[in-house]
């Protein structure tokens, strides 16, 4: 695919199976990840797909195979290769349109919520990150802390960015965009039926804030990976939130948890 302002994004789809079209699914990555997020999504297009969704899977500029730096990676950027995403599909595949995000791919999605309005049927959000300034400019859990607590904040003034997770260069742009954007505002105001999908044992991203958030979101359901920590860290737990997310967009409501 090409985003709006011309860089080149990877991209994958799986087309729906003989069960009949139910759809498309597009899947939004988090941070310092790519369309593949760990394995999880290849996975849960091939499930998708068995059931009659076409799936598209992509990498947001900066990461995998995408064209633009690491460095250069900004929200409103992915904003952008967002809406590339849902173009290409609206052009090739018409129907319901869902989107399953995943950790930091929940911040350009629900902040795009206002412009997808109805054309989105369905949202899945794995692990969200919904509250930049407690995760980021003041960080409350151990990942945050350890990735962008003072003395790596410290290197956005010296050197221009600060390394996340010892292999993600994090510009200063984006880390000033933290301040401004309030993704939690625009997700909880929207009306798109919605399911979360957290780990109770998350380090990176606030469990409580999803929750809280699904609490007060209306036609939300929100299921609990017990013992899980951000990115459901076994296989295990990979399989439940994939079987849950499949369930749930695929019409079996698996209700809360």
């Amino acid at each position: 695919m090409t985003s709006i302002d011309g860089l080149r994004l990877e991209a994958a789809v799986h087309l729906a199976g003989e069960r009949g079209e139910r759809g498309t699914v597009i899947q939004a990555h988090g941070i310092n990840a790519n369309m593949t997020e760990g394995g999880m999504f290849v996975r849960l297009a091939d499930r998708l797909a068995d059931v009659g969704f076409t799936v598209l899977r992509f990498s947001f500029r900066g990461h995998g195979g995408s064209g633009g730096t690491q460095r250069g990676a900004t929200i409103a950027g992915e904003m952008l290769d967002l809406q590339a995403a849902v173009e290409y599909v609206a052009d090739r595949f018409p129907g319901s349109l869902s989107i399953v995000a995943s950790s930091f791919g929940a911040v350009p999605t629900s902040l795009s919520l206002p412009w997808l309005g109805e054309r989105l049927d369905r949202l899945v959000l794995w692990n969200p990150l919904l509250d930049l300034q407690r995760t980021f400019v003041h960080p409350e859990l151990p990942w945050g802390k350890e990735n962008y607590g003072p003395d790596q904040q410290k290197l956005l003034s010296t050197q221009g960015f600060l390394v996340v997770d010892d292999e993600f260069e994090l510009g200063r742009v984006m880390f000033e965009e933290f301040a401004r954007y309030r993704p939690l505002d625009t997700l909880t105001a929207s009306n798109v039926p919605t399911c979360v999908v957290h780990g109770d044992r998350d380090t990176a991203v606030s469990y409580e804030i999803a929750r809280q958030a699904a609490a007060v979101k209306p036609d939300t359901d929100f299921h609990t990976i017990r013992g899980s920590d951000h990115g459901f860290d076994t296989r295990e737990r990979e399989d439940e939130a994939i079987a849950v997310t499949v369930a749930w967009l695929a019409g079996s409501d698996q209700g809360q948890a």
